[in-house]
Order: structure tokens, then sequence, then C-alpha cells
């Protein structure tokens, strides 16, 4: 299964490139997992094209509102997705800084929460990366999830 991460804005932030660098890195091993960045803006414009650039693929809205999953729940929940069949590509969505509009949120196959704290769409980016990191490894059986 193809995991596709889209995000607004392009991280700018020292520590946000380098720890995306690594994780994307890192995940080299484990499929294809692709980024890319939309123009930066306001919700509605975002929101818009993060459903455009996502056709055809499960849609999952990253949101302190989403559903908050623990990193074993994540692994079973890819499991249970790859076994549907039907399903080919996976896309993560990071909205703006202004959030995912209510219209995303309802119309998205799932909506899940990094954190109940609001992140910085950057660092949220970083936190993904390194989960999906730590996914892959634990479905793989390697000690980097302790």
């Amino acid at each position: 299964m193809r995991i596709r991460i889209l995000a607004a804005g392009k991280p700018a932030l020292a520590y946000a490139k380098s720890g995306m660098e690594e994780y994307l890195k890192r995940l080299g091993r484990y499929g294809s997992h692709e980024l890319e960045f939309l123009k930066a803006g306001d919700s509605e414009s975002v929101s818009a094209s993060l459903w455009e650039r996502s056709a055809g693929s499960f849609r999952i809205a990253l949101d302190e509102r989403g559903e908050l999953l623990t990193t074993r729940s994540w692994a079973d929940q890819f499991a249970a997705l790859e076994m549907r069949g039907d399903i080919k590509a996976l896309s993560f969505l990071i909205g703006a800084s202004d959030g995912h509009t209510p219209a995303l949120r309802a119309t998205c196959d799932a909506v899940w929460s990094l954190s109940k704290l609001t992140l910085q769409h950057e660092l949220a980016l970083v936190v993904l990366l390194e989960q999906l990191y730590r996914v892959a490894t634990l479905r793989k059986g390697e000690p980097y999830h302790r």
C-alpha cells in the first residue's frame, strides 16, 4: 500500500527539515512513502487542494479533534486497510496553520490525532513521519518500537 503525505507549506524551520529528511530516509526501506507539499493558504483553499490531490486514496485528516490512537492501533489499522484489498493508497492530510475545514474533516475516511495538543504543522509533519517509521519497524518485528 502506497502512503502519501500531503502537507500545506514546505518546512522552513531547520529542525523540521532535518527531522523530515531523516525519517524519509529511514522509511525508504519500508515501501513507498511520498511527501508532497501544497501551497500554503487559508483553510478553505488548502482543504480544497488536499481533497483534490488525495483523490482515489483512503484519506486520513490529521487534526487534534480526531481519534487518538496508540502506535500499535496504527499498525493494526494499516493491516486492516491492507486486508481490504480495495485500498491502494493511503493519504495523510496536514492542513494549513488554521487547520482543516469542518467539511474536509466530515468527508475524509478517518480523522486521527497525533496529540490532543494543537501542533504547529511543521512539527506535526515530523511527528507523523516518526510514527510511520515506528509502525513500519513494529510491523517488521524490529526493535525500534519497544
